[in-house]
């Protein structure tokens, strides 16, 4: 989605924390794939760990790091994933439910389009 708006749309990856660390809830799936993270003790580790995702998950778009205070995961209620769209404005357009059962891409792609045409 990133590649078709690209140029009237700013995509932003915010990461927030490991979801599944080894010190924590870890899922079966990062078993198999060798995904195997502490959670993050310092900001150096937690960019470390934003890194692996990006390079993992194959994002072409730019990434940003919460602090290790968590603001923005807080402020945002961005645990697990969250998607938002922020209007042409600054403010707030459209907002998913949490993930990652309400992780719905489909639902992003029409605010963005509701939004182009405004």
């Amino acid at each position: 989605m990133s590649e078709k708006y690209k140029g009237q749309v700013e995509f932003l990856l915010v990461y927030i924390r490991e979801a599944h660390p080894t010190d924590g809830w870890q899922a079966d799936a990062n078993l198999r794939a060798g995904i195997l993270l502490e959670s993050a003790k310092t900001f150096d580790e937690k960019q470390d760990h934003a890194a692996a995702c990006v390079r993992n998950l194959g994002i072409k778009f730019e990434t940003v790091v919460d602090n290790l205070d968590n603001r923005v995961e807080l402020d945002y209620a961005g645990w697990p994933d969250r998607l938002y769209l922020i209007g042409k404005d600054g403010r707030i357009d459209w907002k998913g439910e949490p993930g990652p059962q309400g992780f719905k891409p489909p639902d992003l792609e029409a605010a963005i389009q509701a939004e182009l045409r405004r």
